[in-house]
């Protein structure tokens, strides 16, 4: 699809003569402003204040050095990043990722996305996102303790409770994140909720480690309901096996689905009596080990090389959950071949823009991440508002404030794609109502 509008078009050419090497970043934006058309032409304040050119651009992206010394004594630097996308209802929030794949352009492309997610959950949460191409694999306590209190060295000069609040992304679980809190005390002598994902011993909340897995769960089954479907009964394959797969896993089989294939970077697993999500949890979370340990577990699962395949495995629901851009056109068309009735996000933007067009082509049921892989955020959100008030919500309390949440989503997600003439279209509805919810707050504060 191409931008029509006049305006529109002009801000993406503008952006993409500014950050023409930023791929990822400009994927994001394509997609959102594509489903925006309708809404800048119904309302010219949009254009006229140039909202859309000022939304694009992050108030503050900041890049700095971590250096580091590693278990043998030599002195390693990696690169960190910390990009402040936009702060109109509230500070600055959003993950952390370690992983060597990490530049400006993937932070950027994170942030961005992270400003309609946010907006999306109703709390009061910016988007931000940051991280490092440092890789935590292979490396020990010790190393990450070194590199995690070595990055804090310069983020706590950018961060606050009221200021940016930074949470965990692939490769930075609990471990990580109590280093990143410990360091960031020190250094201010205060102890305040600047961090989400905390150790329950230390202000974290209950649940915050299923949320996005649980909340994309509630989500897609929003979206099934909604259009006489349910998990009940149906074949799911996850890719990934992180936490957003693991509680996927768990949540789809309390509501009566059955996971035959999960994967990790390596290879994938395919259980046709049901991938029981405990093994999963133990082989990742305890062992930190391949998800080919699985068959010491089940002898009779299968194990296949290389990740890509897994979308041959036929299946009613695809739950993507590993990471950006995985599920391609190619395995958009296999899913779709092999009956395939929806295709939920799990993982930020794991859908090129080429297998979107099939899935929805097909008419197969999608939802985008920044809408079904919310619940984290919206987790964080709570912990935050548990860690104001000095207070602690139990598991189940915080459970049902995030199913609420996530039916909120998806009830937004729908009304607004119904209101401007998209019924159905949850991607575009997704891009329409978090954009309005920012969009208005900026309107009011000023050209800022």
């Amino acid at each position: 699809m191409s931008l029509k509008n006049a305006y529109l078009k002009s801000v993406m050419e503008g952006l993409k003569a500014r950050n023409g090497h930023e791929k990822e970043f400009l994927q994001a934006v394509e997609e959102v402003l594509e489903s925006l058309e309708p809404v800048v032409e119904a309302d010219p304040r949009y254009e006229q204040q140039n909202i859309v050119g000022r939304i694009v651009e992050p108030e503050r992206a900041i890049l700095f050095r971590v250096p580091w010394v590693d278990d043998n004594g030599v002195v390693q630097v990696n690169r960190g990043y910390r990009v402040q996308f936009n702060s109109a209802i509230g500070p600055y929030k959003g993950g952390l990722r370690l992983h060597p794949t990490v530049n400006l352009s993937v932070i950027k492309f994170l942030g961005f996305e992270q400003i309609f997610k946010n907006a999306l959950t109703t709390l009061p949460m910016g988007g931000g996102k940051g991280g490092s191409d440092f890789d935590p694999k292979g490396k020990s306590d010790g190393e990450i303790m070194r590199f995690c209190q070595s990055f804090m060295n310069e983020l706590y000069r950018h961060i606050g409770p009221d200021t940016d609040v930074p949470a965990g992304d692939i490769g930075v679980g609990a471990r990580e994140i109590g280093y990143l809190f410990g360091q960031y005390k020190k250094l201010r002598n205060e102890w305040t909720g600047v961090l989400t994902g905390k150790g329950l011993s230390y202000g974290g909340s209950l649940a915050r480690t299923e949320a996005t897995g649980f909340g994309l769960c509630y989500f897609a089954d929003a979206q099934l309901h909604d259009n006489g479907q349910s998990f009940e009964g149906k074949r799911v394959v996850i890719s990934g096996s992180g936490n957003v797969a693991i509680y996927a896993n768990q949540k789809c089989t309390q509501l009566g689905g059955k996971v035959i294939a999960m994967s990790d970077s390596n290879g994938y697993i395919v259980d046709e009596n049901g991938i029981d999500y405990k093994v999963i949890q133990e082989i990742k979370e305890v062992k930190r080990a391949r998800i080919k340990t699985y068959l010491d577990y089940v002898p009779t699962a299968k194990y296949v090389e290389g990740c890509s395949g897994i979308w041959t495995v036929a299946c009613d629901i695809a739950l993507p959950c590993a990471t950006q851009n995985e599920l391609d056109e190619e395995g958009a068309k296999a899913l779709i071949a092999n009956g395939c009735i929806g295709v939920f996000e799990g993982a930020n933007m794991p859908c090129t823009p080429e297998a979107i067009t099939a899935i929805k082509g097909a008419g197969l049921m999608f939802s985008p991440a920044k809408a079904s892989n919310a619940g984290g955020v919206a987790t964080s959100g709570l912990e935050m508002s548990q860690n104001s008030g000095r207070i602690s919500w139990t598991f189940e309390e915080v459970d049902a404030k995030l199913k609420n949440i996530m039916e909120g989503i998806y009830k937004a997600c729908a009304d607004a794609a119904e209101k401007y003439g998209m019924k159905g279209d949850i991607q575009a509805g997704a891009n329409i109502a978090g954009f309005l919810k920012v969009a208005d707050a900026m309107l009011w504060q000023g050209i800022c």
